[in-house]
């Protein structure tokens, strides 16, 4: 038995009375299953019957097959129970109000990663300001933070530099859980609605994903490991340059490089294998789609040793550096357009601080850099401690 049961299992242990009466909307993907692996549609259908009465998708598909970004998913319907599918990631990412009119509540049952630029916390907060202006109550379904709940890293966002990968000054990982952050957004930043999070049982904020018992399902087609989760606050910075990120590889976000990369040189620059919780293994790979397609990359592949010690921002940050360091004609950064904004640079709005930026091209002292972060990352985490679900 797992030692952690979600928010889904926990409402329906005890399911309310009051929702039997009630049409619901399920904001759900493939990762929306129980301990057992059976999807929230089928377990909500047994405890509330004829719903959910329609079903609403977050970025890359109802069935996550949608491999890249700004790939938008269409609206379909459920050819098992014959109900709509209704995408949030599509012609707009706001749901519309005349997919809303038919449901009482809203409920969101998604597997976060515990980072700033994964859209599905948005694709939330857009749906409870939609909630709120259509009087609808939202539930959310707690799940764990894959990356635990303790540790939070990077810069706070910059307002000029928000979109919807970033709508609110958080850090790039926030340590919170799903519920945690709804939260968070409800209260502090003002949207309002009628939110009720359904925790989870015995979910501690030390725990890794590995720590729950719980089956890993992919939320997203290029976070196909838990490994994967866990270098993706740092190496998901990749997607703003022309160097691959692993996609059209087997071990996407845990593989980079690009043609010009000499892993070895790399090496010697850093003085070895020297970063904490993490092996650099030199790799050479040819991407099948994405960046780089058919042509012969050399790079790394992450293996992480300790996740407690493993920083994943930071060591992204610092060989996003030598790379610029030691390759500066082949090195680029890529244009726009990044996720529906069609002007700034796509890596000022992953990083979220265009000062951030700056520094790398100055080539300046990466922990320095951190280390001026520290008076934000601590009210941060102050004032996260009002809506903690589960304290230490």
């Amino acid at each position: 038995m797992p030692s952690v049961t979600t928010g889904l299992e926990e409402l329906l242990r005890f399911p309310p009375h009051w929702l039997r009466h009630q049409r619901i909307g399920l904001l759900c993907n493939p990762a929306s299953v129980d301990s057992r692996l059976d999807h929230a549609i089928h377990r909500i259908r047994e405890t509330f019957p004829k719903n959910p009465v329609i079903i609403y998708s977050p970025q890359h598909g109802f069935h996550a097959e949608k491999q890249d970004n700004m790939i938008e998913s269409d609206d379909t319907r459920d050819p098992l129970f014959d109900i709509p599918v209704h995408s949030l990631y599509g012609r707009s990412r706001v749901p519309q109000e005349a997919s809303m009119e038919g449901i009482d509540v809203l409920m969101v049952d998604l597997q976060d990663v515990g980072c700033r630029v994964y859209t599905f916390i948005y694709t939330l907060s857009y749906c409870m300001e939609k909630a709120v202006s259509m009087g609808k109550k939202v539930i959310v379904l707690d799940r764990p933070n894959p990356l635990g709940g303790r540790v939070i890293e990077g810069n706070l966002l910059s307002p000029d530099c928000a979109s919807f990968v970033g709508r609110y000054p958080i850090p790039m990982r926030h340590g919170l859980t799903i519920g945690e952050i709804a939260r968070l957004f409800n209260e502090h930043f003002g949207i309002g609605c009628d939110l009720t999070v359904i925790p989870m049982k015995n979910w501690k904020r030390k725990m890794y994903f590995s720590d729950t018992g719980l089956p890993w399902v992919l939320p997203s087609p290029n976070l196909p490991a838990l490994e994967s989760a866990l270098v993706y606050p740092g190496q998901v910075l990749w997607e703003g340059t022309n160097v691959s990120e692993g996609r059209g590889t087997t071990h996407p976000f845990e593989i980079f490089g690009a043609p010009y990369l000499d892993p070895y040189d790399i090496l010697r620059y850093l003085g070895g294998n020297r970063i904490p919780g993490v092996f650099l293994r030199p790799v050479a790979f040819e991407p099948t789609w994405n960046k780089w397609r058919g042509v012969l990359c050399k790079g790394f592949q992450m293996h992480i040793t300790d996740p407690s010690r493993f920083n994943p921002y930071a060591v992204t940050l610092n060989l996003m550096r030598v790379v610029m360091h030691l390759y500066p004609e082949h090195f680029e950064w890529k244009k726009p357009p990044y996720e529906y904004e069609f002007h700034q640079l796509p890596i000022d709005l992953i990083i979220g601080d265009r000062r951030v930026r700056q520094h790398l091209e100055r080539n300046d002292d990466m922990e320095a850099l951190a280390a001026s972060w520290s008076k934000d990352l601590e009210a941060f985490r102050k004032l996260c401690s009002l809506f903690l679900l589960y304290p230490e």
